[in-house]
């Protein structure tokens, strides 16, 4: 039986006893049902996790002793920044839920001339948390003992005039052929929205150093246009691949 895996926001040390902070403390309590006895496994962004038991329950309150802790880190060699232009509903929460799962290093949220979504101030930030919130929970899931590193959104343009000018970049652009690349360790891949970039969006990607791709012949949603690519290059130059 597969243990209970929760990403605490602490420091964490074999021997130590201390409460859970509130949020994974009340999914052990009211979603899981825990008990004192208990094992489950805790992780805390660095690389390691820790075998520990439930010490006890007292309502939505639990405090844990730490156990032995492990270096497990499931990193793909692959350094993989995806820069997604944000969708209307709930389609970001799923796409970075699938890039997390993927290997995906950074994600960083978009907004472009064509987005159906504006977001600005402290609306950007706390989009901003709840995506970091969903990165944590796919984590728990997938085994990933490391976080993404999720931005806060801006503008593509903003993204563009700061970020270093460093590693593969690519574009997805359903009318673009497929470049010879052979340099896989750190690929930044933009993802646009519906109708795509606009004219001055897509000049930019290319004095910047953006590559155009296409991923077949068939014109594909944001969300799908995102894991296929991050799939693929993970395919391509990361562990997604037989030994």
């Amino acid at each position: 039986m597969r243990l209970t895996r929760l990403y605490v926001d602490a420091p964490l040390a074999p021997g130590r006893v201390f409460e859970l902070p509130a949020e994974p403390a009340a999914h052990l309590a009211r979603v899981l049902r825990a008990h004192a006895g208990d094992a489950i496994v805790l992780f805390s962004g660095d690389g390691r996790e820790f075998d520990a038991v439930v010490d006890s329950v007292r309502g939505a309150r639990v405090a844990v002793a730490l156990r032995d802790a492990r270096s497990a880190d499931r990193e793909s060699p692959l350094k993989l920044t995806l820069l997604q232009c944000v969708p209307r509903g709930d389609r970001m929460d799923w796409i970075v839920q699938k890039a997390t799962e993927l290997g995906v290093t950074r994600i960083v949220p978009v907004l472009s001339g064509r987005s159906l979504v504006r977001l600005a101030g402290k609306q950007a930030e706390s989009k901003a948390a709840h995506w970091r919130a969903v990165a944590a929970s796919a984590c728990e899931q997938c085994g990933r003992n490391r976080l993404p590193t999720v931005d806060a959104p801006l503008s593509l343009i903003e993204y563009l005039g700061a970020a270093a000018a460093a590693g593969l970049r690519l574009v997805l652009d359903p009318e673009a052929g497929m470049p010879s690349f052979t340099d896989g360790t750190a690929i930044k891949i933009a993802v646009g929205p519906v109708g795509g970039f606009t004219a001055g969006e897509s000049e930019a990607l290319r004095v910047t150093g953006y590559a155009g791709i296409r991923l077949g012949p068939r014109i594909l949603r944001t969300e799908t246009a995102a894991v296929a690519a991050v799939a693929w290059l993970q395919t391509r130059f990361g562990d997604m691949v037989s030994r």
